[in-house]
């Protein structure tokens, strides 16, 4: 039972979804509330879209709904008792509180599991057996052992744990952008990316392939989700490729590439990007701008491989009379573009937090649903469309909840036993404390992860106990957490799990091996950008030097073109090594090049 495939969805969920949205959004203009009541209740309405909302079947609806009614009592009784509850330091008084912290982490850990599956949950389950258990192991890797009271009470009852900064990162942000994504999307914004794509790029060559690349991006940008990107502007940019004649495979792969990229793209990149701020204490416009150029490159090197794949294929442009008017264009796209203006003119002009910013864009995105593209308002039609974002950001504001929820209970037991300390000192003696062995290390560690949980849950892993280890070689905190979360996105469209080709090559209907190898190809970029960022740091500094970063983008642009042209355009097999060769040495000239 989902909102995108309920024609008529109880009032209950559209009053829930509303209650969620009314929660974050006063949060943001209330002022300081404390930790131990925002983020249980957070956790609190995140728990019947989980459990009772997506479940399939009467028996899991029925078990849903008596842990939803348990952990909501358990968030409740947390959020009333918060200012006792400070005065404890994290230690569990008498059985009852006990009982409570057994509860809250097996909800959790079910959470976890009913929304994203197994792997997750398994990797949260083995955390929490080695901090109870850990001191019975031998060698480096045991721990001298933690007092269950303390060791429970920590996750459970104080401000880490459960109700730790990732949490907070997910109830003061994340839940936020997401509401701004689901106003958007009920929208004509969602049609107005599609537009803007199509006049942009819809007449040049491949240009079916170019409005997916385009619209990718923009869509990306807000959703956060490679999946959501794909079954979103698929359901279009897919039908309209196949209709040209454009190979499936290919077809397939250029929508899981750029929908993969979408997660990397400012203003919004996803969940990940805010997590960033959290763990990093760095400015979110500074992330951003790090952020941008290497994205510009990625989404230039899928351009590129699009013509050298329409070399070889012959691909059309969309013809004229299916491109949209230049006034639907211009109607569609203020739908998303005011908002836009509003996110951006507040975050930087007038100086206030990225979440403050999107939610005065989210009041002008409501604003907007009432009107369709020809401009007249209708009652009707608003609640219709707040029908809709009240659901979708219910659901995905829990989702995303139960993602972050379920890490952090990781993230508690590898700080509390010290585990990260140790994997740290593995990789950097694996790595004979050499910067590139780390690299590549920590780079298929995130790839491992990365196929087992979501994007923003393998970076925020990874990044706890590979991130030490290469800012101990001398990689800067900023850099070194972009290449682990661009290396976590690799599982996107790297086999054997790649979860954006699965659903693209579903879509298209097309085997989904071959869609992937093609995906790889034209998505090369993926791979290679987070080694020259490192190679060439400038590429990331273009607050502090802009030239010399945008000389090192033309530099390692032109590296990737070459490594595309190798790969994909038609030639014989010396010709392809002197083209990668050389596109490498360009790429990673630091390390290459004296």
């Amino acid at each position: 039972m989902r909102y995108d495939d309920t024609p008529h969805p109880h009032p209950a969920w559209i009053a829930l979804g509303i209650l969620s949205i009314a929660f974050h959004l006063y949060l943001i203009f209330s002022g300081l509330i404390p930790n131990l009541i925002t983020r249980p209740l957070h956790m609190a309405l995140a728990l019947p879209w989980i459990f009772v909302f997506l479940a399939k079947t009467p028996t899991a609806r029925a078990t849903g709904a008596t842990l939803s009614a348990i952990g909501i009592a358990a968030c409740l009784w947390i959020a009333l008792n918060e200012a006792t509850l400070a005065d404890q330091y994290g230690y569990l008084e008498g059985d009852f509180q006990l009982a409570l912290a057994v509860a809250l982490v097996l909800i959790t850990l079910e959470m976890a599991r009913r929304a994203i599956g197994w792997p997750l949950p398994i990797i949260a389950a083995l955390a929490l057996a080695y901090g109870l258990y850990g001191q019975h192991l031998p060698g480096e890797f045991g721990h001298p052992g933690l007092p269950v009271g303390s060791f429970l009470g920590t996750i459970t009852v104080a401000e880490g744990g459960l109700w730790g900064s990732l949490t907070g990162v997910s109830v003061s942000i994340i839940a936020i952008f997401v509401i701004m994504g689901a106003v958007l999307n009920a929208g004509e914004a969602g049609q107005g990316f599609m537009n803007l794509a199509s006049a942009a790029a819809g007449r040049l060559t491949g240009g079916a392939a170019k409005v997916s690349v385009l619209s990718s991006a923009l869509f990306g940008s807000i959703s956060g989700s490679a999946s959501a990107n794909v079954a979103s502007t698929g359901a279009i940019t897919l039908p309209a490729m196949r209709d040209l004649g454009y190979p499936k495979r290919l077809a397939g792969a250029v929508e899981a590439v750029a929908s993969s990229g979408g997660q990397i793209m400012p203003p919004l990149m996803g969940a990940g990007a805010f997590v960033m701020v959290e763990l990093t204490g760095i400015p979110y416009t500074q992330i951003m701008a790090a952020a941008l150029l290497p994205a510009i490159l990625f989404f230039a090197t899928v351009w590129i491989g699009i013509d050298a794949y329409a070399a070889r294929h012959d691909l059309q442009p969309i013809p004229r009379e299916n491109l949209p008017t230049a006034r639907l264009v211009l109607t569609t796209g203020a739908f998303f573009l005011v908002p836009f203006a509003v996110l951006l003119e507040r975050m930087f002009r007038g100086g206030f937090t990225p979440q403050y910013a999107a939610a005065t864009a989210i009041l002008a995105a409501t604003a907007l649903l009432a009107f369709d593209t020809t401009l007249r308002p209708s009652l009707a039609r608003f609640v219709t469309r707040a029908k809709t974002a009240a659901l979708a950001a219910g659901e995905q504001i829990a989702v995303i909840a139960a993602i972050i929820l379920c890490a952090s209970l990781i993230i508690s037991v590898l700080g509390q036993t010290g585990l990260g300390v140790k994997i740290t000192s593995l990789i950097l003696s694996a790595g004979g404390d050499r910067l590139w062995p780390a690299l590549l290390l920590t780079a298929l560690a995130c790839l491992l992860l990365g196929m087992e949980v979501p994007t923003t849950a393998a970076y925020v892993i990874c990044i706890s106990v590979a991130g030490p280890a290469l800012q101990k070689l001398g990689v800067e905190p900023l850099l070194a957490h972009l290449f682990v979360f661009w290396f976590a996105l690799l599982s996107t469209i790297t086999p054997p799990v790649c979860g954006a080709v699965f659903i693209a090559a579903g879509m298209i209907g097309e085997d989904w091996l071959k869609v992937a190898l093609t995906a790889m190809a034209l998505g090369v970029g993926l791979y290679l950008i987070p080694l020259a960022m490192i190679a060439n740091p400038a590429l990331v500094a273009v607050a502090d030097t802009p030239i010399r970063a945008i000389l090192t983008m033309l530099q390692v642009g032109l590296g990737l073109g070459l490594v595309s042209h190798a790969l994909i355009a038609p030639g014989g097999a010396g010709r392809r090594v002197v083209l990668g060769g050389v596109g490498l040495a360009f790429l990673l000239g630091n390390v290459l090049l004296p």
